[in-house]
């Protein structure tokens, strides 16, 4: 099993970024790869994430697999927010992981997060 199929199936990643003052801000994502085989991720305007991310493009992202937690990966690189593609996404992943469409609110705007990596690690 290659690392890159952690992202592939529902295992879920933790994102940390970097808050205006330099602390770390973690949350739990879903995760996929592109075309490209890039790790990404989405989240929508106004949460902490994408707001950090404008601020410092460094990010690390962790994905575990479901059941084992000494299978894992970890990427550390610079992101790149997109909103191209960024609500087909959040659908797919939404049916990924909970088996249903993307439930849209009122205004919101999706984000799609691609981390190129610098630096990959990973363990099992």
């Amino acid at each position: 099993m290659s690392k890159l199929d952690l992202f592939k199936g529902a295992n879920y990643g933790v994102v940390t970024t970097l808050r205006a003052d330099g602390s770390p801000q973690s949350t739990v994502v879903w995760v996929d790869l592109d075309d490209d085989g890039v790790p990404t991720f989405n989240t929508a305007r106004g949460r902490a994430k994408p707001s950090n991310l404008e601020n410092d493009a460094r990010v690390s992202m962790l994905v575990v697999k479901g059941g084992d937690f000494y299978t894992w990966v970890s990427i550390d690189g610079r992101a790149e927010l997109t909103t191209e593609g960024a609500h087909e996404q959040i659908d797919a992943l939404s049916r990924k992981y909970d088996g249903e469409p993307w439930k849209y609110r009122d205004g919101e705007e999706r984000i799609k997060v691609r981390i190129l990596p610098e630096r990959v690690t990973s363990y099992g």
